[in-house]
């Protein structure tokens, strides 16, 4: 899944996420490895992120708490979730729920190492 052209822009787009970190420079090196984001440091010295393909930003903060219960979930799209899966799990991440419970849809969730959990998601076909 590659997207060469610039970010879409239009009305109720979901576009920026601010996800709690226990520490930054740990959580950007695990997302950078594991999804392939994208790290950059800001004019302000702040530290952000633009998503795999370009479409999604965003930051992480050190003063907010992780979501650590599934309330509203945020999934994010792979191309090989068990690869996905095995990244995640060699990076210090953990599997909350396992490959194959959504069937058919692909999916899977994980706790990132600030105790964060969200989704992955495969596309069919």
């Amino acid at each position: 899944m590659t997207n060469n052209e610039e970010p879409h822009y239009g009305n109720g787009k979901i576009c920026y996420l601010e996800l709690p970190s226990r520490d930054i420079d740990e959580s950007s090196s695990f997302y950078q490895a594991v999804f392939d984001w994208k790290v950059r440091r800001r004019d302000d010295g702040s530290i952000a992120f633009d998503d795999g393909v370009n479409e999604v930003s965003g930051t992480w903060r050190t003063d907010r708490k992780p979501t650590t219960e599934v309330g509203m979930l945020l999934h994010i799209m792979v191309d090989d979730i068990e690869i996905t899966i095995k990244k995640i799990m060699e990076r210090g991440g953990t599997i909350v729920r396992p490959l194959g419970l959504d069937a058919p849809e692909i999916t899977a969730w994980f706790k990132d190492l600030s105790g964060n959990i969200l989704g992955l998601y495969q596309h069919r076909g």
